[in-house]
């Protein structure tokens, strides 16, 4: 919900950072790791007024096809140069702190979920924030501190009541030590069961599903007793194995199981950043033969803590995601991020 202001650059970027996308006609796409910036070359003279900036000869980097001119990066080195980036980009993801820190969507009534949360799965108020300029408001929830946990942030937009969660999104689960209890309480506050408790199918762990006041569902696991008890994100995803490999490579998320269920159709893989039971996890869902679902405007987005955005930007794009906000500072802090979507459009800050 934050406005975004374009930040410039006057950073020229050295040959060593460029990443060669290929040869385009009259024109080619570099991407620079030091400016975070990419420079389209959409014309031939501003292609070979850049080649020759780098020290190229442009004669050996023209070659003629018909009426029309390719630029391209004489092929040994590019190949190289692009390999090269590559490898060192993911060894610095995986050696990178990361940490899922919160997760963002709208609601219709602030003051009602905060009632909800609190009164029936037992989060805490952390912190509420209103920008009337913007006009909009924020409300943190959560089993712990900001620093150490990992949060809910919701959102009210002035005026707006209700959203569409669309079919992508899934749930959010928390661990309970006593499902059935908890239920009750739900009951007895007049929140609504999806699923009464009892085992998950296909395995022993006891769980029901409940739905917020906007229509979000959240399954409750019986666990014994965890540091995070907001323990997991469920999407849908088209290709379990494209995701997989992306949140391996881009997020350095780490594969804790995967699991298959012929019977009911469908594949979960649950990635994340340390066990199951003491860490939030992304569980990804893919149901057979669905490759696409419908987003909605109501789910936002995951929050992920790293060292560097740069070149966490630099990697997301390596391994096929798009950013949709360059890595920068927030206007009026010093907290730098970058935004992104995955492959299948699920959007991460």
């Amino acid at each position: 919900m934050e406005r975004i202001i374009p930040m410039a650059s006057s950073i020229r970027p050295s040959l060593s950072s460029l990443r060669f996308s290929g040869c385009s006609r009259l024109g080619m796409s570099l991407y620079s790791s030091n400016s975070s910036r990419r420079l389209s070359l959409l014309h031939l003279g501003s292609s070979v007024s850049q080649l020759q900036f780098f020290g190229l000869k442009t004669s050996k980097l023209f070659r003629e096809e018909g009426s029309s001119v390719s630029v391209c990066a004489a092929g040994n080195m590019a190949q190289a140069s692009n390999a090269t980036t590559i490898e060192n980009s993911l060894e610095w993801v995986k050696k990178d702190k990361r940490r899922m820190l919160h997760v963002v969507y709208r609601v219709g009534d602030l003051d009602r979920t905060i009632k909800f949360y609190t009164e029936c799965l037992g989060m805490k108020l952390l912190r509420k924030r209103d920008m009337p300029e913007e006009k909009y408001t924020n409300a943190f929830l959560g089993y712990g501190p900001e620093d150490s946990h990992f949060v809910i942030e919701l959102t009210y937009n002035y005026g707006i009541d209700k959203y569409d969660i669309g079919t992508g999104f899934g749930h959010f689960g928390i661990a309970v030590e006593d499902v059935t209890k908890t239920v009750d309480l739900i009951k007895a506050k007049g929140g609504t069961i999806t699923r009464e408790p009892g085992p998950v199918k296909g395995g022993k762990t006891v769980i029901a599903f409940i739905e917020d006041p906007d229509g979000y569902k959240f399954e409750l696991l019986e666990r014994g007793p965890t540091p995070e008890p907001l323990c997991q994100v469920m999407l849908r995803v088209g290709d379990l194995d494209r995701s997989i490999e992306f949140y391996e490579k881009a997020f350095g998320m780490e594969l804790l199981r995967k699991r298959d269920n012929p019977e009911y159709k469908y594949t979960i893989a649950m990635m994340g950043y340390g066990p199951e039971d003491t860490n939030t996890v992304l569980e990804l869902t893919y149901n057979y033969g669905v490759t696409e679902y419908e987003k909605g405007n109501a789910y936002g987005q995951i929050a992920i803590g790293t060292d560097d955005v740069y070149k966490t930007a630099e990697a997301i794009e390596l391994c096929g995601g798009v950013i949709t906000r360059e890595p920068g500072p927030l206007p009026g802090i010093d907290t730098k991020i970058t935004a992104c979507l995955d492959p299948d459009g699920w959007k991460s800050v």
